[in-house]
């Protein structure tokens, strides 16, 4: 099924399966498991970065077995292309007050770090309890980063990767698996 889904793509073409939905589903669960036994005291919320985020943040809050709030924050750094521009601008704010609560930023994927080190320093000028990242995937080629994340579900190849929320161009955020594109 996942290898039609391959061949019935249009636009860019996708090379390779990276990480299929079922590998992805339990790692996922084990994070909402890590992220509950991490979390046991205090207001937990959980603020998914848009766009990318989206898919992921969906299940991992069915996975964390403790009460929490969501709220969401966008940022933008790529655009259409595949190469991040260099220049963060914030397209939307989170409403929830963050001071005293244990904040807990959700990213798709840590590529270049820009992004993800803005908004750290963001989120650090309000005061939280605690502010920790949570990222599915980890290409381990950013910039130094404000704050590695704590919870991780997986290393990512240095390859463009679609699927399971990530895009490109907002084409293939619908995959239920993450995959790279042809060269």
């Amino acid at each position: 099924m996942q290898q039609e889904i391959l061949r019935l793509t249009g636009g860019q073409e996708l090379a390779d399966i990276v990480y299929d939905a079922d590998t992805i589903g339990r790692r996922v669960t084990e994070l909402g498991s890590e992220i509950g036994d991490y979390y046991q005291t205090g207001e937990l919320l959980l603020v998914g970065l848009l766009k990318g985020s989206f898919m992921f943040l969906s299940d991992l809050v069915r996975a964390i077995p403790r009460p929490l709030t969501l709220d969401f924050v966008a940022a933008a750094s790529y655009g259409s292309g595949t190469k991040s521009s260099g220049q963060v601008r914030l397209l939307y704010d989170p409403a929830t007050d963050v001071e005293g609560k244990h904040v807990l930023l959700v990213e798709d994927i840590v590529d270049s770090g820009r992004t993800l080190n803005w908004l750290v320093r963001m989120f650090q000028t309000r005061d939280p309890a605690s502010l920790e990242v949570c990222s599915l995937l980890h290409k381990r080629i950013a910039e130094p980063l404000e704050l590695e994340p704590r919870f991780l579900g997986f290393e990512a190849p240095e390859l463009f990767l679609v699927g399971y929320g990530l895009d490109y161009a907002e084409q293939y955020r619908h995959l239920p698996f993450i995959a790279s594109l042809k060269e």
